[in-house]
């Protein structure tokens, strides 16, 4: 059975306290682990807004928004407890004139621990960090958490981190990405260090290559204009899919110790060989959805959204993805990495699939032999899956069959963490960032990226069609077909 450890006292100020990312994920999560038992009786929730509202007009807002996403019954005692820790706070952030509301509802001797997370614009980030600083609201107990995306580009994301380092020592910034609190991920590390089964195989001697998948359901509705500026590339495969690249293609940490991690993660962002003008078309494949079927029902295209049927907005800007990546080092040479991530794909899927090579000969006559697979589902359901190759039971001849090893979580453990920002927020207010980004990360991935963005830019790469509900455009298929790969199929 896992244990719920209580944390020290702390305030928790929420700038973008009233948004969707503090409406849908956020508060939620702080709820859970409140009705844990995890948080002391004198920590506070402090949210940050413009429009102006009474405090008992915010904490009915927060329990109307928890209500409709706690799952199983809304337990009132838990609530009457979480509402004593609400405040509100109405604060133009680009009004630098007068924070002192801010420091009301906070600690005034700073003994606690104090955590500033920024669910705004980027932009607004060096902004925030410098008018805390010259409000008095920084000190060695301070830790400023950064939303995704830091930055639009590597120019844009140094200069985020230049302002908000001025204030704040890198140990204090948190950058967030929440695909590093899902449990499957973390287990990559316990898969691969904790068994001696799979490490020997984990490399180009045993693995033909790699697939990662992040596949949503979902269109971009409200979110049209933030996807015309960013797209898919920038949103997706910036942040998520390199952290999970990066997880399993790392090699052994020293220890546990964040900056210990951090430094394997950091050197295959830097191994990662670039991909020029000259190779784009042949390793990348941009996407854009049209109207399609999704769950049964008819939904618009990508155009559609952000403007009429009759009269569609102009774009040209993905809402899919794949790449060929590769690793220069010693480990990985030679093996592919294939990465897809789209909107309003045949269903939402997030997993990493390891292909093994097929065996070198096989034994059992003309019956075709899969080669063993490892698959980490990280969505829906997070879970570990195994295939093998084994002979059917029965009379009439030997029949060969592939079936799988399941380790499914929920199925396993009496305790799951309902999303991964419960477990982030834990660790921000742990003080430990072994799950966050580091700053040359951050910087790192925007250099391979930007150079993607370039040479689609100076090739003219445009995107093509893919009707909702499928699993991307044909081309993403004849990258894999090109070397005689083919994408795993969705278990």
């Amino acid at each position: 059975m896992a244990e719920f450890v209580p944390v020290a006292p702390f305030d928790l100020v929420i700038f973008g306290g009233t948004g969707d990312l503090a409406q849908r994920k956020l508060l939620p999560a702080l709820f859970h682990r409140d009705s844990d038992g995890q948080f002391s009786d004198d920590s506070r929730i402090v949210a940050v807004s413009r429009g102006e509202m009474e405090h008992a007009a915010y904490v009915d807002w927060v329990r109307e928004a928890l209500i409709g996403r706690i799952d199983g019954e809304f337990d009132e005692k838990v609530w009457s407890r979480f509402a004593q820790r609400l405040h509100h706070v109405q604060l133009d952030l680009a009004d630098g004139d007068d924070w002192s509301a801010l420091a009301a509802p906070l600690d005034a001797e700073g003994r606690r621990t104090r955590v500033f997370y920024l669910a705004t614009a980027p932009s607004l980030f060096g902004t925030v960090a410098g008018r805390l600083d010259a409000a008095g609201l920084v000190d060695a107990n301070a830790r400023i958490v950064l939303e995704k995306p830091v930055g639009h580009d590597f120019d844009s994301a140094r200069a985020i981190n230049d302002a908000v380092g001025a204030v704040f020592d890198e140990s204090q910034i948190y950058r967030i990405d929440h695909y590093l609190g899902k449990e499957t991920v973390q287990n990559v590390l316990a898969l691969r260090f904790g068994n001696s089964l799979f490490e020997p195989l984990w490399a180009r001697g045993a693995v033909d290559h790699v697939q990662i998948t992040v596949a949503e359901d979902i269109g971009v509705g409200q979110r049209f204009d933030f996807y015309q500026r960013t797209g898919a590339l920038r949103d997706m495969v910036q942040n998520h899919m390199l952290q999970l690249l990066c997880m399993v293609a790392m090699e052994a940490p020293a220890s546990m110790h964040h900056d210990d991690i951090r430094n394997e993660k950091i050197k295959v962002m830097r191994a990662l060989k670039p991909i020029t003008a000259e190779g784009v078309d042949r390793v990348s494949v941009r996407g854009r959805y049209t109207a399609g079927i999704v769950d049964r029902e008819p939904v618009a295209g990508y155009a559609e959204e952000g403007g009429t049927r009759d009269a569609p907005a102009e774009a040209d800007t993905e809402t899919f993805v794949a790449l060929k990546a590769e690793i220069d080092n010693w480990r990985w040479n030679g093996t592919p990495f294939y990465l897809r991530t789209g909107k309003r794909m045949a269903r939402k899927l997030s997993e990493i699939v390891f292909q093994f090579k097929p065996v070198p000969h096989s034994i059992f006559g003309e019956q075709p032999l899969e080669p063993n697979r490892l698959v980490l589902s990280l969505q829906p359901e997070e879970g570990v899956q195994l295939t093998l190759m084994t002979k059917e039971p029965g009379p009439g001849g030997f029949r060969m069959r592939s079936l799988p090893l399941n380790l499914n979580f929920p199925d396993a453990f009496s305790v799951t963490y309902p999303d991964a920002y419960e477990r982030l927020l834990m660790e921000v207010l742990r003080g430990n960032p072994a799950l966050f980004m580091r700053r040359d990360e951050i910087e790192a991935a925007w250099q391979w990226i930007d150079r993607i963005i370039d040479s689609w830019a100076s090739r003219g790469v445009r995107t093509h069609e893919y009707m909702a509900g499928s699993w991307g455009p044909t081309d993403s298929f004849v990258l894999l077909d090109r070397d005689g790969r083919r994408w795993a199929q969705p278990i």
